[in-house]
């Protein structure tokens, strides 16, 4: 199954379809570590520690592969990876669509999320954060879209999720979407 690469009202301004053989470094910035000592655990308290390619990030079939691990690195019992786009592409306004097969399983986190560029209003939740798409995975059937903002230290939250009906995420690619217009937000 594909992904549309044109839609009514739309130009297509940047994709990554990922059928080379290593990650784009012009697109996507590799996040290592495990954000300390700045942000430890990312802020999330992840308990993994995020690997360079292709140690958990590689290609195969056509496809790109991230894989957690199980396995001891810098104090932390899990590896994976984590990319960015950061710094690369910047959007404000219209269409983004992933298509990705989701884990499962206890202490998984897939997420696919847009911060800003400048945090104009402050650090983070003041500036914002858009999750266009999150899955706990001990709840592989439901996938959660929310944003994020206020005058922290937490955030104020506006979530919406969905439930696939006798399937779950992780046993076809799925596409999620959202359309970001001026005045509202909508997420498929």
């Amino acid at each position: 199954y594909d992904v549309p690469t044109n839609y009514p009202r739309y130009t297509l301004a940047w994709s990554d379809e990922f059928n080379a053989s290593s990650l784009d470094n012009g697109s996507w910035t590799a996040e290592l570590g495990d954000g300390c000592p700045g942000l430890c655990g990312w802020g999330n308290n992840e308990l993994e520690y995020y690997m360079a390619p292709p140690s958990n990030l590689f290609f195969q079939d056509g496809k790109m592969i991230i894989e957690a691990g199980a396995e001891s690195y810098a104090g932390k019992n899990y590896t994976s990876s984590r990319i960015k786009t950061a710094g690369k592409k910047v959007f404000k306004f219209g269409r983004v669509d992933i298509r990705a097969i989701l884990p499962k399983g206890k202490g998984i986190w897939p997420a696919f999320w847009m911060l800003p560029q400048d945090n104009v209003f402050g650090g983070w939740p003041q500036s914002g954060e858009i999750d266009i798409m999150e899955l706990v995975g001990h709840e592989p059937d439901k996938s959660h879209s929310t944003l994020h903002y206020g005058p922290g230290p937490g955030s104020i939250t506006n979530s919406k999720s969905y439930t696939l009906a006798g399937a779950t995420f992780n046993d076809q690619f799925h596409v999620f979407s959202m359309i970001w217009e001026e005045d509202q937000l909508r997420f498929y």
